[in-house]
């Protein structure tokens, strides 16, 4: 499965208290092996205690100079994290695909241990513009990152979300441990 138009390689960011073992990033990594589309998933440091400049550095290193045939997935306090990293690349960059699980740029009632990492969120102006596909994914009954975050994610970056019905934050412990809407996002 590689023509000019799929993807080559991925990256899957995981979130806050979570590491590359967790939840359904393998799954996802594994499928997407099987497709022919080389896949990492690097451990952000100290996901308990997150810092934004450090998981930042990570994620730049992890993308390089991404092109066209290059996806990037994130869960979560990742998604900002990836966010913010495609922000400080130079202009000249271009994604292929780019798929938001549970995202958001506000803070969190739910966890206010993140607000100083959240901060002012991150300005989304233009960044649709260097991404081919940007695909934001929500579930309806998520108790972390309150739907109307992820709404407004997806209308900052200009596109429709996609709701999971009863997905909770995506996690193993709500039973989520495949996630073929991101699969699906990325191959279709």
């Amino acid at each position: 499965m590689t023509s000019r138009t799929t993807p080559q390689r991925a990256a899957v960011f995981h979130g806050y208290g979570a590491t590359p073992e967790d939840h359904w990033f393998g799954w996802l990594a594994g499928r997407l092996e099987t497709d022919g589309i080389e896949t990492t998933i690097p451990a952000l440091p100290h996901p308990l205690a997150p810092d934004g400049e450090q998981w930042e550095k990570v994620v730049r290193s992890a993308l390089g100079t991404p092109d066209r045939h290059s996806v990037v997935i994130a869960h979560s306090l990742g998604c900002l994290t990836v966010l913010r990293a495609l922000r400080s690349l130079p202009r000249s960059w271009r994604l292929g695909a780019l798929v938001l699980v549970s995202g958001f740029v506000d803070a969190l009632p739910a966890l206010p241990e993140l607000d100083r990492f959240i901060g002012d969120g991150c300005d989304l102006t233009g960044l649709q513009d260097h991404v081919d596909r940007i695909v934001v994914i929500r579930s309806d009954d998520d108790p972390l990152v309150p739907p109307p975050h992820t709404d407004r994610l997806a209308d900052l970056l200009g596109v429709t979300v996609r709701v999971v019905p009863g997905a909770g934050h995506f996690l193993a412990t709500d039973g989520i441990t495949e996630l073929p809407v991101a699969y699906d996002a990325i191959s279709r």
